[in-house]
């Protein structure tokens, strides 16, 4: 018999209460449990009342050879419980990232999400940059426009004294 551990959802719509049990793998989320072993209460103000774990059966049954669900491995592992389950997993994102970042690809939305604004800065920046530019060149084509014109006066006002 496979044994997991996870939590079955009890409470109202929009009032969730999470008891955190060691079920057959087979059952269904709310069917029959083999112990319980603590309950979440993900609205509780209070943190030592917000979870009550039994670390001591917790630790009988990983020892057997439960498997925790993630978001337990999780709740778990905030108490100090470490699963193999969750190293494993963790290992193996690890080597994931590592995969991703070699092939030059996003591992999460996040980082695609930080890559798209970076580039955007980038593309602004670089827009700034041009536009300054354009705008300096302006400049300088006009300072050179209004000399010309000066020389042109002052060599048509010499030409008027010479004559």
């Amino acid at each position: 018999m496979a044994v997991k551990i996870r939590m079955m959802r009890l409470g109202r719509r929009h009032r969730p209460f999470f008891r955190i049990n060691a079920v057959d793998g087979r059952t269904p989320r709310n069917g029959t449990i083999l112990e319980k072993l603590g309950h979440y209460d993900p609205l509780e103000k209070d943190k030592d009342k917000q979870l009550v774990l039994d670390i001591e059966r917790i630790n009988y049954w990983l020892g057997q050879g439960a498997v925790p669900s993630d978001s337990v491995s999780e709740i778990l592992l905030k108490q100090g419980v470490k699963t193999k389950q969750l190293a494993e997993k963790e290992a193996r994102r690890a080597k994931a990232r590592t995969q991703a970042r070699k092939a030059g690809k996003f591992f999460t939305k996040a980082e695609k999400i930080l890559a798209e604004k970076k580039a955007e800065a980038e593309a602004k920046a670089a827009e700034e940059k041009a536009k300054a530019e354009a705008e300096a060149k302006k400049k300088a084509e006009a300072e050179a426009k209004a000399k010309a014109e000066a020389a042109a006066e002052a060599a048509a006002k010499e030409a008027q004294a010479t004559e």
